[in-house]
């Protein structure tokens, strides 16, 4: 009867490590900024959101973070990388392979359901651009809150979360017990916590209020088999940047460029 129980007990369901990055400071990030300094209503960019490349700074950060990663052993790196299809993302995830974070030949998986939030109407606009150009949707936002509003032709936070619910079950059911690192933006790290720790709406919107997700930033959860009945990832670290600091990179956390609204 033990050997029995022994059969049909659950394998493990989760990765050994998961690792969530958010990319590196993009093009957008720097437009945004300048529009907000000059109070302009719109961001000036000249690509999709979608085509927004890294900036020559969010390209060192991203080397940097596969540089630390490379005086990692071998066992204590990714072996599969799953990104956004955004370009900042992709970009990121091959210049962090490029500089030795993972095996060079380790492939970049894209994943749609990493893309990041849909603003919809409200792309391309400041804070004074919303409030001045959107006012209905800026009083809809303060009525519902940033997790349950959702622009027209845009998601909420709660449209993210079931999305990525879809893609944590394949995360299980495909890397079971491999090192996985995600690529992502700041909503989809924010979320990810959400689903990973089992957060409510105020312990998740209380953790952005703290601050945003750091370019680069580092979020790692690892396996642990006491956690609940069959083991649970377990977060070990949050939003690190020792990667940058350590080659004395420039730390950058602007929201990303479509829309710079915050709370």
């Amino acid at each position: 009867m033990e050997n029995a129980a022994e059969i049909v007990r659950p394998a493990r369901r989760w990765p050994a490590v998961v690792w969530i990055v958010r990319h590196g400071q993009s093009a957008g990030n720097v437009a945004r900024d300048h529009a907000t300094e000059l109070g302009l209503p719109r961001i000036a960019l000249t690509h999709r959101d979608v085509d927004v490349p890294l900036s020559d700074l969010g390209r060192d950060q991203a080397r940097a973070l596969g540089h630390w990663f490379s005086q990692n052993a071998e066992e204590a790196r990714p072996n599969v990388i799953l990104a956004s299809p955004y370009v900042r993302a992709v970009e990121t995830a091959r210049l962090f392979r490029e500089a030795g974070g993972c095996d060079r030949h380790e492939p970049i998986c894209i994943d749609e359901r990493l893309r990041e939030k849909e603003f919809g109407i409200l792309d391309g606009l400041t804070t004074a651009g919303i409030h001045e150009l959107q006012p209905e949707q800026a009083a809809f936002r303060r009525l519902l809150g940033k997790f349950y509003h959702r622009p027209p032709g845009g998601e909420s936070w709660c449209d993210v979360i079931f999305r990525l619910r879809a893609l944590m079950d394949t995360v299980s059911l495909h890397h079971a017990g491999h090192r996985v690192m995600i690529v992502a933006h700041q909503v989809v790290v924010l979320c990810l916590r959400y689903i990973i720790e089992g957060l409510d709406e105020a312990q998740v919107l209380a953790i952005d209020a703290e601050g945003d997700v750091a370019n680069c930033g580092l979020t790692e959860y690892r396996f642990e088999p006491d956690a609940g009945n069959d083991g649970g990832l377990v977060l070990a670290r949050y939003n690190v940047t020792a990667p940058l600091v350590a080659e004395d990179t420039a730390v950058t956390s602007e929201p990303d460029a479509m829309v710079a609204a915050r709370g």
